[in-house]
């Protein structure tokens, strides 16, 4: 793969927001100076670097896949539904999820690819308060 100014911009944007959606990608790359790249060029350009393994993608909602340097790709993701926090934790803490997979059906899990969707620490401890306080 050539290095082209296009693609170095990219990764430069990815390597500076950690978690990028590709228009967050285009507005980044838009506003460092240099001429502004098409949504199409950003896509293809992340299709490529993926290819190569220098990018990888997860889904943290059902919009655009969210893109990280792949050096960066040894965690999962957990998505609060109610503030959108997206907090990182290491791909070990899903060992046991991994190994009744593995045990029940003999499937070998990817996760460093995954989001976890509920409630982050703040948001359930304020539903829990609500809970309590509530006539």
């Amino acid at each position: 793969m050539r290095l082209t100014p296009q693609r170095e911009r990219i990764i430069d944007a990815v390597r500076s927001l950690g978690h990028a959606t590709p228009d967050g990608l285009a507005a980044a790359v838009g506003g460092d100076g240099g001429p502004a790249l098409s949504l199409s060029t950003i896509y293809r350009n992340l299709e490529v670097l993926e290819e190569v393994g220098v990018v990888s993608h997860t889904h943290l909602d059902h919009r655009s896949p969210t893109y990280h340097l792949s050096d960066h790709a040894d965690h999962i993701h957990l998505v609060c539904l109610s503030c959108g926090a997206v907090i990182e934790s290491a791909v070990g803490a899903a060992d046991p999820f991994v190994g009744n997979l593995l045990a029940r059906h003999g499937f070998v899990a990817d996760v460093k690819h995954m989001a976890i969707h509920g409630w982050c620490a703040a948001c359930s401890a304020q539903a829990t308060r609500s809970e309590t306080t509530s006539p």
